[in-house]
């Protein structure tokens, strides 16, 4: 009887070298007449994880950060004055489609996406409810889960954070707007209510590195020195308004990297420019963060808990710690027609 030598071997991932070779040399030597067996021996220790690691929101190695306090202070303005002398147009507007500001500005808004421009986004926030406007879509008469839009200026109670306008989707009687989602990473997040996300996105940003995302987002805005020449055309926001449902049906994994650009979603762009946003500015306090290019689809959409709470998830495996921006923001109230840009202008998704 013939034996193959790799017959003997029945798991070689427990077995030594030394033991193969042991078996295959006395299983040569006895011939035909019989198989001796090596002693067993210990299957080797197999370590399948060195630490205690959360993959979902695990950091890279700790390392310096290029862009931290790279923040250029700009303290803000009087509207009515400075705003106008200056003229630094405001966000967040009136998107509506047709609609067009009262200042006049000799600059134009970035028209085409902002990765042919050589910008990256260098952080994603979000703001209770929409700080811009788009009639039939997020305006005035829009809805949700704890109060309804009063007038143009609405507060979260709990919270005191001021809330921007709401979509229309909330149905209190249709499960996926009332059905309770368990947050693991989002902070103060809750299912039903309308959240408007921005992207900033900049030239000078740390593009393409493990500190490309930075909060504050002025970090990532102003990284690399020597860039930014005319920030009209090298610093814009990405601005996109959903409504939040607990529906895996309308789940999107990448949500941090920027709008969502699919059928509907990020079909009906306006584009014009504005500055920063948030409550510390209103229409009386202005922001000198400007001309920045908008980029603000009009539609709103749903889209599920889940994609939010990996968003959030994927802050936290970013090296610079964001977690000042795991939670909504609070929404500047809209912007007077007289501070807004004359340029609006739009972009259509082409579709074959």
């Amino acid at each position: 009887m013939n034996i193959s030598p790799f017959a003997l071997v029945a798991f070689c991932g427990c077995v030594t070298v030394a033991s193969v070779i042991s078996v295959i040399t006395l299983a040569l030597k006895e011939g035909d007449s019989k198989t001796v067996t090596a002693p067993a021996q210990e299957p080797p220790t197999i370590i399948v994880n060195t630490g205690n690691i959360n993959y979902a929101s695990g950091k890279p190695p700790a390392g310096p950060n290029p862009c931290d306090g790279k923040k250029v202070e700009l303290e803000n303005i009087q509207c009515v004055t400075d705003a106008i002398n200056n003229v630094l147009p405001q966000a967040g507007a009136n998107v509506t489609k047709g609609y067009k500001g009262d200042m006049e500005v000799d600059v134009e808004p970035v028209k085409t996406p902002y990765w042919q421009n050589s910008m990256c986004p260098v952080n994603v926030h979000w703001h209770l409810g929409a700080e811009h406007y788009s009639l039939g879509e997020y305006d005035e008469t829009g809805t949700g889960p704890k109060f309804a839009t009063v007038g143009l200026d609405r507060k979260l109670a709990i919270s005191n954070v001021r809330g921007g306008f709401q979509c229309k989707y909330y149905d209190e009687k249709d499960n996926k707007f009332i059905r309770p989602f368990v947050w693991e990473h989002c902070v103060g997040m809750e299912v039903g209510e309308t959240y408007e996300v921005h992207w900033p996105h900049s030239a000078a940003g740390a593009c393409g590195t493990l500190d490309q995302y930075q909060t504050p987002f002025y970090d990532g805005v102003f990284c690399r020195d020597g860039i930014l020449v005319d920030t009209s055309a090298q610093i814009g926001v990405q601005a996109q308004v959903f409504t939040i449902v607990n529906d895996e049906e309308y789940y999107y994994p990448d949500l941090i990297r920027g709008m969502i650009v699919d059928g509907e979603k990020g079909s009906d762009i306006a584009m014009y420019t504005g500055s920063t946003t948030g409550t510390s500015r209103n229409n009386e306090v202005c922001s000198q963060y400007s001309p920045i290019t908008w980029q603000v689809d009009r539609k709103c959409h749903l889209i599920s808990a889940s994609s939010f709470d990996k968003m959030c998830a994927d802050m936290k495996a970013q090296r610079d710690d964001m977690s000042d921006d795991l939670y909504a923001h609070g929404s500047r109230e809209l912007v007077d027609d007289a501070y807004v840009a004359d340029n609006q202008a739009n972009r259509y998704l082409r579709k074959d």
